[in-house]
């Protein structure tokens, strides 16, 4: 598989599938395509999206990237379905919901199951960015199943990350988690066409509990906006809001150190990842793990003893 081979919407998708997919000669395939898209990537306005089941993801997706298109993009969006419990595949259920986005040849959407990797994103998911922004999609929208998950996941492989809130201040204030303000690029009210006084109260809620929180970025005070992804109200500004958020970290270098911390994480978590199953693949691991884990769990060796005793048999030593 090519370049060219990225140039199509199939092939763009039967390229994902090699990327995602376990078997050996298939993951010495997708380092090489991987390797040969470097130069083609890194171009493209990264854009992660979250918020709880209800708020309207797939609906606002659909209208944004309409806009977009309308605009002149390319929208990539890789849209991470609940894994079903069944078959441990996609549930599919958000491109459905994206009717005229998964009808537009300017629109590239991939859904994929979550399974049980951290943050609700797939485990390809960066290696799947990639891919779209080297195919020529100049936005990616990363939706994330928002199921309570660690948002700080998907905010470490985006430029930009958009929290979707519902307009009731009251319960949803008291619920919000704290990372999730600590990573939000903007705070978004959706819905605010149902009842646009209470989405009004909740942004400026919002707008209270960003304000005594330290900025991530200096160059960057997180806004807090009301929009609909159903009649498309706010979204104009939403979009100018991101564009002016590029140009300001783009001239001050925060992006560009942004995008290199997440690189190096990312190594640092391909390594760890890598250890683990090599770890447990070792037959000499895998014959002693089960007894260790009971004594541990039995309270007859310390934790620390047996994690020793285990990482001894890997590297070797006596």
């Amino acid at each position: 598989m090519t370049l060219e081979d990225l140039s199509t919407r199939a092939g763009l998708g039967r390229a994902i599938t090699l990327i995602e997919s376990r078997r050996t000669d298939h993951q010495a395939k997708a380092r090489e395509l991987l390797a040969a898209t470097m130069p083609e990537t890194g171009k493209a306005q990264r854009i992660g999206i979250t918020g709880v089941p209800g708020v309207g993801k797939s609906t606002f997706i659909d209208a944004f990237g309409m806009m977009l298109i309308e605009q002149g993009h390319r929208v990539a969006v890789l849209a991470v379905d609940p894994t079903s419990r069944r078959s441990g595949g996609s549930i599919l259920g958000d491109k459905t919901r994206m009717a005229r986005l998964a009808s537009d040849e300017r629109a590239f959407i991939r859904p994929s199951p979550a399974g049980d990797t951290l943050g609700g994103v797939s485990r390809k998911t960066r290696e799947t960015m990639l891919l779209t922004e080297a195919a020529g999609y100049d936005v990616v929208l990363v939706e994330t199943v928002g199921v309570g998950q660690s948002e700080t996941v998907v905010a470490d492989m985006v430029d930009f990350f958009l929290v979707l809130m519902l307009p009731n201040a009251g319960d949803e204030l008291q619920g919000i988690k704290k990372g999730v303000l600590e990573v939000a690029d903007l705070i978004a009210v959706n819905k605010a066409d149902i009842d646009e006084k209470a989405a009004k109260r909740a942004a400026r809620a919002y707008e209270i509990a960003l304000h005594i929180m330290e900025q991530a970025d200096p160059d960057w005070a997180p806004p807090v906006h009301t929009i609909s992804g159903h009649s498309g109200a706010g979204l104009p500004e939403l979009w100018a809001a991101i564009e002016t958020h590029r140009k300001k970290t783009e001239g001050s270098g925060s992006r560009a150190k942004r995008r290199a911390g997440q690189q190096v994480r990312w190594l640092d978590s391909l390594i760890e990842e890598g250890l683990t199953q090599g770890f447990a693949q070792r037959p000499e691991i895998a014959a002693r793990l089960k007894a260790v884990r009971r004594e541990v769990a039995e309270g007859l060796v310390p934790a620390s003893s047996a994690a020793d005793e285990l990482l001894a048999l890997f590297f070797g030593h006596t």
